[in-house]
């Protein structure tokens, strides 16, 4: 057929330009004519802001967007794909063991391949090197569509009961599976075209399991260094440990609790761990051997901090101690010497925005028991107010100052080491899906975070995930490098959160439609959802961490 017979549609480009291509092109041919725009590999496109995979075809005039490993969402493709590659290499050369994809630590994912034998750092060596073979194969990951009745049966005879139970309650009828050389399984999202656009990766033996390193979206083609992170791994491990006692290692066996009426039990349970570790928290600082006067608590966005704060004063105040609390926002720079990000606007999360020297001044005066005057800060103005708040504490007190600097030691340079008890607190979500989908903590930290800001900040799901980039850029910058100085962590994620943060938080997605630039992160969103069911907030106790963003607190007015 000669082209002048062909139909035509348009293209538009991010940068406005117009293009005209046949109709039924796929993305992937499309995209070979725009690589030399983009920073790295394409591996997906937004279509009228909503993600498809290379293989999809245009039948109507539309506005394109390739997404490559710059991309949060080309980052997300590449890991879950290269899982699949994982999965599938460990299928081929061990047949009988299985393949749990558990949670990030130092730039991968750790995996646990159990077995009726330990793992070895041999048998690593093998798996990288069949990843390897399947990469070179180019072997296509083929999707197709089948009903909630022959999933589960495919499921049940491949024993992934973990699986069969994620889509027990499912309301969508239809399931999407891969194939990839012959093995079928299920992932939340979308994959690249093939195995040969996953050529950058790296297994590390980590007993009991192994990393699987990859790019980080800042530089692609580089595995960067393994950095072990102690601290945090045991964290992860303990509650891992924890979910499976409880029975609930992932979302099929949390709905199935909630189906059959039990979800109050863990409701509780889940709160009582959480006050029997402040309180073992509280007793580490009132009977340490070296006196604690600053207690610092840290954490990204969105990991009830404040709640701790409050819990942790109260347990505090039952070992006969009497904590003051200091908040590091009143110690901000004037608006006019707030240093600036990389894209000219204001970095209120970056150590400068505050004024270290006259607060390390005011810690060390209360220190020695002097008098000071607190700044207070007038957020709307952007400036201090011409009063401030006077504060003296007794030998006996101690202070609690909560702010994402806390592990930083220049935050509190006057201070000796050990007068300091420095804490990290995030939501560690230790439940996944199923074994081969985890849940990114950053995932949970968003959703709760679009529900508080909904709730009382008056901000809109668009606005909390167009900032959430920025967030996180925050925290990579001045949280994350110092979270193993720490001097215990604590888990604030509780195990129902997700069912009772659905309720809230998918209305609110909803509401974001498809000619905004984050409908395809609100989509996202929704879909992680549908793999839980609503929970009814009424049994969360007023004194939980999650009420800091439902509502309902009894440490709010």
């Amino acid at each position: 057929m000669r082209e002048s017979n062909l139909n035509l549609i348009k293209v538009t480009l991010p940068d406005g330009s117009e293009k005209e291509v046949v109709e039924g092109i796929s993305l992937l041919e499309l995209s070979k004519d725009c690589k030399n725009d983009y920073k790295s590999t394409i591996v997906a496109a937004k279509v009228e802001n909503d993600i498809k995979e290379l293989s999809f075809h245009l039948y109507n005039s539309a506005h394109i967007e390739f997404i490559d490993l710059t991309n949060d969402d080309g980052m997300r493709i590449y890991r879950r794909s290269l899982s699949f590659v994982l999965i599938k290499a460990v299928h081929d050369l061990f047949p009988d063991r299985k393949v749990t994809i558990s949670h990030s630590i130092s730039k991968g994912i750790f995996c646990e391949i159990n077995g009726a034998t330990q793992l070895t750092a041999e048998e690593v060596s093998k798996i990288e090197e069949r990843m390897k073979e399947l990469i070179n194969q180019k072997i296509p990951f083929i999707k197709r569509i089948m009903s909630i009745d022959e999933a589960k049966e495919i499921f049940s005879k491949t024993g992934r009961i973990d699986r069969f139970r994620a889509i027990e309650y499912r309301k969508k009828p239809y399931v999407t599976i891969y194939n990839c050389d012959g093995y079928e399984d299920y992932f939340y999202g979308y994959m690249t075209p093939d195995t040969g656009y996953l050529n950058k990766f790296a297994l590390k033996f980590y007993a009991p399991g192994l990393i699987l390193m990859y790019p980080e979206k800042t530089n692609p083609d580089v595995i960067p260094k393994f950095k072990e992170q102690k601290k945090l791994f045991t964290i992860f491990k303990e509650y891992k440990n924890w979910g499976r006692i409880l029975g609930v290692a992932n979302a099929g066996q949390l709905n199935t609790i909630v189906k059959e009426g039990n979800v109050n039990e863990l409701i509780r349970v889940g709160e009582a761990l959480h006050e029997k570790k402040i309180a073992q928290i509280a007793d580490m600082i009132a009977f340490n051997k070296n006196k604690k006067r600053v207690v610092l608590i840290a954490g990204p966005s969105s990991s009830g901090k404040t709640t701790f704060a409050h819990r942790l004063a109260i347990q505090l105040k039952v070992n006969g101690l009497r904590p003051v609390t200091i908040s590091l926002d009143d110690y901000f720079v004037d608006r006019d010497h707030t240093p600036k990000d990389e894209n000219g606007e204001f970095d209120f999360e970056a150590l400068e925005a505050i004024d270290i020297l006259l607060f390390n001044q005011h810690l060390a005066s209360l220190i020695k028991g002097e008098e000071v005057g607190i700044p207070i800060f007038n957020f709307p103005n952007g400036c201090r107010e011409s009063y401030c708040r006077k504060m003296k504490i007794d030998d006996d007190q101690l202070l609690i100052i909560e702010g994402i600097h806390g592990l930083n030691e220049k935050l509190t340079s006057s201070i000796p080491k050990e007068s300091k008890f420095k804490i990290y607190v995030s939501a560690i979500t230790s439940m996944s899906i199923d074994d081969h989908n985890r849940i990114p903590t950053t995932d949970s930290r968003m959703l709760r975070r679009i529900v508080r800001d909904f709730q009382f900040r008056g901000c809109s799901a668009v606005n909390t995930i167009n900032r959430w980039p920025s967030v996180r850029r925050g925290e990579e910058k001045n949280i994350f490098p110092f979270q193993e100085e720490a001097d215990i962590m604590f888990n604030s994620a509780l195990p129902f959160e997700l069912g009772v943060l659905k309720v809230l938080a998918e209305p609110l997605l909803r509401d974001v439609n498809s000619s905004q630039v984050e409908y395809s992160e609100a989509r996202r969103l929704i879909e992680f959802l549908t793999n839980f069911v609503s929970i009814e907030s009424k049994e969360v106790p007023m004194n939980s961490i999650i009420r800091e963003f439902i509502g309902g607190s009894c440490f709010y007015g």
